[in-house]
C-alpha cells in the first residue's frame, strides 16, 4: 500500500529503529532504509528540545545533499526523554535500566522527538513534545519488564508500546506515536508540503 499523495517521492528513512520503520510503513509510505553512523554527542547546556533537534540535524548532516536524487527526501529523527532537567538516554546495562524506571515511577516526564527532512535543495526540522505520567512501579514490575523486554535500545529505558506501557502509564498528554519515536501525524503533514 503506497500513499498516493507521496507517490513518486524517494523517501529514505535514516534509522535502524524497528519502531520508526514500523510507523512509517503503517503510514502507507514506500521507503528505503539507510543507516547513519554518527556519535550521538551534543554540546553541554542545551535544553531537551535543543538536544533532540541537534541530534536529528547531526544525523541528517551525514547525507551529502548534492548526491541525492531530485525526488529524494531523507528523514532523520532523535528522541529524548527529559525528567525535569535530567536527560535519560538509552540504558547501557540492567542497573541503569532499573535506575531510569525507578526515577520515572510515579512521576511525569517529557518525550521530545525531533525530525529533520532533507532534500537536494532544502531541509526542515521540527519537534513534538509529549508528556507521560507513570504510576508507582513496583520493583517486581521493573524487574519483569527489563528481564522480558530488554529495553536497552530505548531512550528512558522503556517502550510505551510494550508491557510496561500497558500496565504502568496513567496518562499521556500529546502523541502516543511520538513517545514510540516518530510523530507520524506531524511527519505526514510536513511531508505533504515539503
Amino acid at each position: 500500500m503506497i500513499n498516493y499523495r507521496l507517490e513518486g517521492r524517494h523517501i529514505i528513512l535514516a534509522s535502524q529503529s524497528p519502531r520508526r520503520q514500523y510507523l512509517l510503513k503503517e503510514l502507507g509510505i514506500d521507503f528505503e532504509i539507510r543507516n547513519t553512523m554518527v556519535e550521538e554527542v551534543y554540546p553541554q547546556g542545551l535544553s531537551a528540545e535543543q538536544i533532540a533537534v541537534y541530534l536529528a540535524e547531526l544525523k541528517s548532516a551525514s547525507f551529502d545533499a548534492s548526491r541525492l536524487d531530485d525526488y529524494a527526501i531523507v528523514i532523520t529523527a532523535d528522541t529524548i526523554v527529559s525528567l525535569g532537567n535530567e536527560i535519560l538516554g538509552k540504558p547501557g546495562n540492567y542497573t541503569e535500566a532499573v535506575s531510569m524506571l525507578q526515577k520515572l515511577s510515579g512521576r511525569r516526564h517529557d518525550v521530545i522527538t525531533a525530525v529533520c527532512l532533507k532534500s537536494k535543495v532544502k531541509s526542515k526540522t521540527f519537534h513534538v513534545l509529549s508528556s507521560v505520567i507513570f504510576k508507582e512501579l513496583s520493583m517486581e514490575e521493573i524487574d519483569y519488564y527489563i528481564d522480558n523486554f530488554q529495553p536497552f535500545d530505548k531512550a528512558g529505558g522503556y517502550g510505551i508500546q510494550e508491557w510496561i506501557g500497558y500496565i504502568g502509564i496513567n496518562r499521556i498528554e500529546g502523541s502516543f506515536f511520538n513517545v514510540m519515536g516518530l510523530p507520524v501525524k506531524e511527519l505526514y503533514e510536513e511531508l505533504l508540503v515539503f
